[in-house]
C-alpha cells in the first residue's frame, strides 16, 4: 500500500471543483458534480462494488474449505442485526470512526499517517495519567482529558511532521517507526513510574480516573436468549465521534483552510506558486491528524477501563486506514465503514459458536480492503482519463474558433 501519489494537474483545474461557495445548486447537482475529479456517487459506487466483489471472493473461499457461503452469510445476518448487536457494532465503530478521520485528514494532503496506532496510545496514556490527579466537575473533566489527549497525539505526530519537513524523511517511514517508540515509551513508563495496584483487584493499572472523568453511558439494550441475557451498553462518547466527523467535515471541505490544505495535497508546486506554503499544511496537517488521533482511545478509556493497563486495545489506527480507504475519505462514508468493520466485529463470536470459521471475518476485511483499492484505482483511472479528454475538448474550442 502506497501514499496516493500527487496530481500533476494545474492548480486551476485540481481544485476545480474543491470548493464553490455561493452556489444554489440543488442536492442532486451536488451529487453528480465531479469533486475532486470523481462525482460522489461514482465514489460511493465504486466502495459498494468492491464490498460486493470481496463477498463474493470470500464466499469461493468457504466452498473451498467445505462451508456454504449462503448459510455463512445467513447467520452472520442472523446474528448481527439483533438490537445487541447492533449496539456492540456502533460502539466497536466509535474509535473507527475517529482513527478513520485522523487517516484521512493525512491523506488530504497527500501524506499516509500510518502512525495513527501510536498517536492513540499515546494519546490515551497520557490522558489516564493525568486526568487521574486532577479534580474537577464532570463535565469539565471529561473536557480535560479530551483535550490532554489531542495534545498529547498532535506532539506525538508533531515529530514525524518535524522530520518530514526539515530532514527530508518520508511519513511513512517515520510514523511506523514512532508507532514502535511509542509502545516503548509507554511500557518503560507505566512500568517505571505509573503503575498502581489496588489491594481489591489483582489487575494492574494506572491510578483509576475519578468518576467525574467517565463518559455517562447512552443507553443500554438487553437480549434474552432461553436462559442467558445479554447486555450491551453504546456510551456517549459516540457523539463525541460524530462531531469530529462533522468538524473534519466543515474544516476540509467547507473552510477556506480546507481549500488550501486539499489544494496543496494535489499539486504542491501548483499551490506553492499560489502563495501556499506546502511545509506550513504538512505541519498543520500533521498536528490534525495526531489531535483527532489521540482521541480514539478515549472510547475505552473514559467508557469501560478508567484507567490505563496492559490489556489496552490495539489495531484502531491500523484499521482506521482501512475504514479511511473503503469510506473513501469521506465523512458519511468513513461513518458507514466503520459500521460495517463494527458490525464484522461484532458476528465472530456468534460464528464461532455456529461452528463455522471465525477467521471468515478477518479474510472478509482483508478481501474487501485490497478489492477495495484496486476497484478505486481503476475507477479513478478511467475518470481521470474521461476528465482529461473532456479538459482538452474545451481548449480545443478557441483554438477552432480562431481558425474558422
Amino acid at each position: 500500500m502506497s501514499t496516493p501519489e500527487p496530481s500533476t494537474m494545474p492548480l486551476s483545474t485540481a481544485t476545480e471543483g474543491i470548493m464553490n461557495p455561493g452556489t444554489n445548486d440543488s442536492i442532486w447537482t451536488r451529487l453528480v458534480r465531479p469533486t475532486s475529479g470523481q462525482s460522489v456517487l461514482i465514489t460511493l459506487a465504486s466502495s459498494v462494488a468492491a464490498v460486493f466483489i470481496a463477498m463474493i471472493i470470500a464466499g469461493l473461499l468457504l466452498l473451498v474449505t467445505g462451508k456454504n457461503p449462503i448459510d455463512a452469510y445467513g447467520k452472520m445476518l442472523h446474528a448481527g442485526l439483533t438490537p445487541v448487536k447492533l449496539v456492540e457494532a456502533m460502539q466497536r465503530a466509535t474509535p473507527l470512526i475517529i482513527a478513520a478521520v485522523a487517516v484521512a485528514i493525512g491523506f488530504k494532503m497527500n501524506l499516509f499517517n500510518i502512525g495513527v496506532e501510536g498517536q492513540f496510545l499515546i494519546g490515551m496514556f497520557f490522558a489516564a495519567v493525568v486526568g487521574a490527579k486532577v479534580h474537577m466537575a464532570a463535565p469539565l473533566h471529561v473536557t480535560f482529558v479530551i483535550i490532554i489527549a489531542m495534545i498529547a497525539g498532535a506532539a506525538w505526530s508533531g515529530i514525524a511532521a518535524y522530520l518530514k519537513v526539515k530532514k527530508g524523511v518520508n511519513e511513512v517511514i517515520a510514523t511506523i517507526m514512532l508507532n514502535s517508540i511509542a509502545l516503548s515509551v509507554i511500557d518503560w513508563l507505566f512500568t517505571s513510574y505509573f503503575r498502581y495496584q489496588s489491594s481489591a483487584s489483582l489487575d494492574v493499572k494506572s491510578k483509576p480516573l475519578p468518576k467525574t472523568a467517565w463518559m455517562p453511558v447512552l443507553f443500554t439494550v438487553t437480549s434474552k436468549t432461553g436462559r442467558s441475557t445479554q447486555h450491551q451498553t453504546l456510551t456517549s462518547f459516540v457523539l463525541i465521534a460524530l462531531l469530529v466527523v462533522v468538524l473534519f467535515w466543515l474544516v476540509v471541505y467547507k473552510s477556506k483552510f480546507g481549500f488550501r490544505l486539499r489544494a496543496s495535497g494535489y499539486n504542491a508546486v501548483a499551490a506553492r506558486t499560489a502563495g501556499i506554503s506546502s511545509s506550513r499544511m504538512i505541519v498543520v496537517a500533521m498536528l490534525m491528524s495526531g489531535a483527532v488521533a489521540g482521541l480514539a482511545g478515549l472510547p475505552y478509556l473514559l467508557g469501560e477501563s478508567h484507567a490505563y493497563g496492559p490489556s489496552r486495545p490495539d489495531g484502531y489506527g491500523f484499521n482506521g486506514i482501512a475504514v479511511a480507504l473503503l469510506g473513501r475519505n469521506h465523512p458519511a462514508g468513513i461513518i458507514a465503514a466503520a459500521f460495517l468493520w463494527g458490525f464484522l466485529d461484532s458476528v465472530s463470536a456468534p460464528l464461532q459458536i455456529a461452528k463455522l470459521p471465525q477467521s471468515i471475518v478477518l479474510v472478509l476485511k482483508a478481501i474487501i480492503l485490497i478489492t477495495v483499492v484496486i476497484v478505486n484505482e481503476v475507477v479513478g483511472r478511467r475518470v481521470a482519463k474521461r476528465t482529461a479528454d473532456r479538459t482538452a475538448a474545451q481548449l480545443a474550442l478557441p483554438t477552432a474558433a480562431v481558425a474558422a
